[in-house]
């Protein structure tokens, strides 16, 4: 049946469908504008199209567009995130701590996971631990660890300080370590984030370490935030927790990132 408004397009519905899971599964996402004007439809067939894409697995509805399965745009308040799998937080917490050597200088990305590590870093001294989190730089105040907190504009839903202070700060530091949260991994494309400027600061964390080390539950594998941060050839090594996909786990070990499990 073609499309049945004037001026549409005469693509059969089925294979403008197609179309338009190819571009989700190219670009990550895609808007109903986009379909509409690629297509020549209203928006309203474009949302039909892609609610009956979403009724049939192959897509995620979402407000304004699609998603495809599998990656996220979602930003969860960090008091989110710390209820999810504490368990397997609290035992990748205390592996990292085990990497870490007195007089070291760490970095501390902020999120629920390192925020974990930071409990565990307090028994350290002495050390040094950089981050743009001010709920980390709380957690250890008060401990013998010298904290260097970077500056920057606050981010409520994670308590991160981000933005070009942040980035010229850190930019001014060397680190021996830096233990880095991530929302998604994926293991053809690397790891990601859900806010740029998050990315940004990240990017800058990597590029100041000696190590990088990712810190995540298995949860999150499979799964692709809205902005990449870096490949996986940019990570040293990895712990999370027995649950990972073993395709994954078989593609970070053939990519040289050394993985550990809790």
């Amino acid at each position: 049946m073609l499309a049945g408004v004037s001026g549409e397009s005469n693509l059969l519905n089925e294979e403008r469908r197609r179309a338009i899971l190819a571009m989700v599964r190219r670009d990550g996402r895609v808007l109903v504008n986009t379909v509409a004007e690629r297509f020549g439809v209203s928006p309203v067939t474009a949302r039909n199209d892609l609610l009956a894409l979403h009724k049939r697995g192959l897509v995620q509805r979402v407000h304004g567009g699609a998603i495809s399965v599998g990656f996220t745009a979602a930003d969860p308040a960090l008091r989110q995130k710390a209820a999810l799998h504490g368990r397997e937080k609290a035992a990748i917490a205390q592996a990292a701590a085990k990497l870490v050597q007195a007089g070291e200088t760490i970095v501390l990305d902020s999120g629920s996971t390192t925020m974990e590590i930071a409990k565990q870093l307090r028994k350290i001294t002495p050390l040094t631990v950089v981050t743009n989190a001010v709920n980390i730089a709380e957690t250890l105040a008060g401990s013998e660890v010298e904290v260097v907190l970077t500056g920057g504009t606050l981010r409520e839903n994670s308590f991160s300080l981000v933005g070009p202070l942040a980035e010229e700060t850190l930019a001014q530091l060397n680190a021996d370590r830096l233990f880095l949260g991530v929302d998604g991994i994926d293991t053809l494309r690397g790891v990601t984030t859900p806010n740029l400027l998050e990315a940004k600061v990240n990017r800058v964390m990597i590029s100041i370490a000696r190590e990088v080390v990712v810190v995540s539950d298995s949860s999150k594998f499979g799964r692709r935030s809205l902005c990449h941060i870096a490949p996986l050839r940019a990570l040293h090594r990895l712990i999370t927790d027995r649950g990972i996909p073993p395709a994954d786990l078989k593609r970070l070990r053939e990519a040289g990132v050394e993985v550990t499990l809790v």
